[in-house]
């Protein structure tokens, strides 16, 4: 295991406004933010964009491992597990800011499935020299599934929400929030691939998507000062997901009952 950093990128974009709108009209919200509007949380993941050429893609479609900040552990399967943040500062629309990206942590183990690599990088978001979002942002990297293997049992989520809210995934959002986010992933978008290459019984609903979607249901009441999640168990686009939450823990259902993410908050 390494605990220094051991790289590190710097960029800048533009907080394009159409962009945050067009993300709004996507999961049904009023497109409403402008130049000037403090952009809702996790907006950021929007922004920031790596573009790669074909040759320097992976077969998922993710920027191939080795060439960037992230190391080649030999693993073909690549998810999002979870992260945590930390808004100090509201970031705004139509105005410039920066991302430095460091890789904090990188660690490789066997687990009941077989090899696992662990990727921990640290995200930076800054406009006029304000720090304004720090994010830990947790990979895991795995082997490709077994047939023969029998099924890992998720969690079973909470029945003691005290808010909830629904919500689907059909393919058109998930191709739609790949684009805006510059994600291609192909478990989101290409079902012969997400069903025969990686095991799903269907296309995968963006870990950070729902991250999201339980950030502004959060911040309704009030502007989140932290939010910390770990994905548990995928959702899938034909499932109907509940987002739930009782005080300061949040969690999203599936509509088998199993845990597909839990998270905390503070505001």
């Amino acid at each position: 295991m390494q605990d220094a950093p051991l790289a590190k990128q710097r960029q800048t974009d533009l907080m394009d406004p159409a962009r945050a709108r067009a993300f709004q009209v996507a999961i049904g919200d009023a497109p409403d933010i402008e130049a000037g509007s403090p952009l809702p949380p996790f907006f950021h993941q929007l922004y920031f964009w790596v573009p790669q050429p074909p040759e320097g893609l992976g077969r998922d479609g993710h920027p191939r491992v080795g060439q960037g900040l992230i190391p080649d552990l030999g693993l073909p399967r690549r998810m999002w597990a979870g992260g945590a943040l930390t808004f100090h500062a509201p970031l705004r629309a139509g105005e410039t800011a920066e991302k430095v990206s460091t890789v904090v942590k990188v660690d490789k183990k066997v687990g009941r499935t077989g090899a696992l690599g662990f990727v921990t990088l640290r995200h930076e978001v800054s406009q006029a020299g304000q720090l304004c979002v720090t994010e830990l942002h947790d990979l895991v990297y795995r082997e490709d599934p077994d047939p023969n293997a029998p099924r890992s049992v998720p969690p079973q989520a909470r029945s003691d929400e005290q808010q909830t809210e629904e919500a689907k995934f059909d393919s058109t959002l998930l191709f739609r929030y790949s684009a805006l986010t510059f994600n291609g992933h192909r478990i989101h978008y290409d079902l012969d691939y997400a069903r025969d290459v990686e095991g799903y019984d269907g296309l995968v609903v963006h870990g950070p998507l729902l991250a999201q979607k339980l950030m502004l249901m959060a911040s309704k009441t009030a502007p989140l000062r932290s939010f910390r999640f770990r994905a548990t168990a995928p959702l899938l686009h034909f499932e109907t997901a509940t987002f739930c939450q009782n005080g300061t823990d949040m969690w999203v259902r599936g509509p088998d009952g199993r845990q597909c993410m839990h998270a905390q908050i503070e505001i």
